[in-house]
């Protein structure tokens, strides 16, 4: 005798079904008004608070090469200041990790929300502090010294932030558009980038006294009016519905790191290496080549600056659209075309800049960026919280990410030293992209489509190659 089949549920896509969701996924509910402006209302936040905690970060990278060289970490040798700069701008990745597992479990068990207002506060703060640091003729190596700490606070920071905007947009985003409204965390990261840009842009226009004496701190001490910003915005939002569930039914797991490393060993892995090209390859484009331009091709920091904000702009764009094709097709064929493109083209990107004509320049940078740099990050955001249950998912999230940061986020430095070993010949750097290209590749590889996965499932089984296949959560 056969069992008459229950009627389909309307279960809200971003509370977890009750009871056993072995081999379903829930269909989704209507959405109001009041949905739809609380939605609004994260996207906003988390672009905002994105943006102005990676323009924290970015600047960083920027004022290495154009002014920290001279003030902090002089050398009789100006190349040798620059090379010690870019070290010490890779020391923010060391951190970054660190920052993911500690603030990723205080994400996972106090909340999204409660734990990106914190991160907002470290790296505002720290970023401020810099700006009113004395340089080392003032106070010799105590200046790098602080420096260098202050950048270490900055990796803290950053290294929380994105994997917590992210999962707060992709928990609150509906099934069928998760890709596209996830991807507005990348878009604030690569906004960050744009900003920062500008400013120093503005600040490269004061006489070169007034940029070495007080210009130089202007980026910095601005964000102490941004931490103003984000905070407002943050703390208007509410908290992510997956996690509220998980906190009234007392299933917030006490270690997530722990239940991370065991349950997604798997996704752990896969995490660390999806980030490896990304990371690489994006500070190669905004921070190496700006020193590659000024220094080996002999054009105006001016050039060089204007081809980051273009690109910049190109892939702010570009995000939403790619997010958008991922809910169609899926991420696994966009990170492919990605990292592949991203090796192939690393070589004639060079032989571009070699130029010297800015706008050939600026054309390498934009079909860099827009083909290779730009599809990886958009699906980045939802690509991520597809790859860990709800309970550990901040941690794992925040954690296998930004120990991928940690691996490659050395690059400008790497760089600088290979082309300084090939004698000005950027041959060597063209290859050690490719080389990061083909490891993020494996991981992409490894990995398996994830479009159709129930991120409000507390645990859930890795993707298969025809779609989630989501368990009940564990008793």
């Amino acid at each position: 005798m056969s069992e008459e089949p229950p009627p389909p549920t309307t279960t809200n896509p971003t509370s977890p079904a009750s009871g056993s969701t072995t081999g379903s996924t829930p269909v989704p509910a209507p959405r109001n008004m009041r949905t739809d402006r609380e939605l609004r209302r994260v996207v906003t936040a988390s672009v905002v608070g994105t943006a102005l905690e990676w323009y924290d970060f970015f600047i960083y990278g920027t004022a290495v090469v154009l002014v920290f060289n001279d003030l902090f970490f002089v050398q009789d040798d100006p190349a040798a200041g620059t090379l010690i700069g870019l070290a010490t701008f890779g020391v923010g990745f060391i951190f970054r990790p660190v920052g993911g597992f500690l603030f990723g479990a205080l994400g996972d068990r106090i909340g999204r929300r409660s734990t990106l207002v914190l991160t907002t506060l470290v790296m505002g703060l720290s970023t401020g502090i810099i700006g009113l640091l004395p340089p080392y003729a003032s106070i010799g190596v105590a200046a790098p010294v602080l420096l260098t700490l202050m950048r270490v606070c900055q990796g803290l920071g950053a290294g929380a932030e994105f994997g917590g905007a992210s999962t707060l947009l992709a928990e609150h985003a509906p099934a069928e558009k998760r890709g596209f409204y996830a991807s507005f965390a990348q878009m604030g990261v690569q906004a960050g980038l744009v900003l920062g840009m500008v400013v120093f842009l503005f600040v490269g226009m004061l006489p070169q006294a007034s940029q070495q004496s007080w210009g130089w701190r202007l980026p910095f001490l601005f964000s102490f009016v941004l931490i103003g910003v984000s905070l407002y915005l943050r703390l208007r939002v509410s908290e992510s519905p997956v996690f509220q569930r998980m906190k009234d039914d007392r299933s917030v797991v006490k270690l997530p790191v722990r239940e991370a490393l065991r349950r997604y060993p798997r996704s752990f892995l896969v995490g660390i290496g999806a980030h490896i090209c990304d990371t690489s390859v994006v500070y190669i484009y905004a921070t190496f080549s700006v020193s590659y331009l000024t220094v080996q091709v002999d054009q105006p920091k001016w050039v060089a600056l204007t081809g980051v904000i273009s690109f910049g702009l190109v892939v702010i764009a570009l995000q939403p659209v790619y997010g958008a094709l991922s809910d169609r097709i899926g991420r696994r064929p966009l990170n492919l075309f990605s990292v592949v493109f991203t090796g192939l083209f690393a070589y004639p990107f060079f032989l571009l800049l070699d130029t010297g004509v800015p706008a050939v320049i600026w054309l390498a940078m934009i079909v860099a960026t827009s083909l290779g740099l730009a599809p990886m990050i958009a699906v980045q955001p939802v690509f991520y919280a597809e790859l860990f249950g709800a309970r550990v998912r901040y941690t794992g999230f925040a954690a296998s990410r930004e120990t991928g940061a940690a691996l490659a986020g050395f690059s400008p430095f790497i760089a600088a030293a290979l082309l300084g070993y090939a004698d000005g010949d950027p041959w060597l750097v063209a290859l050690f992209m490719a080389t990061t290209a083909a490891i993020s590749l494996v991981a992409f590889l490894y990995s398996k489509e994830s479009r159709q996965t129930d991120v409000t499932l507390a645990e859930h089984a890795p993707a298969s190659p025809g779609g989630a296949q989501p368990t009940a959560p564990p008793s």
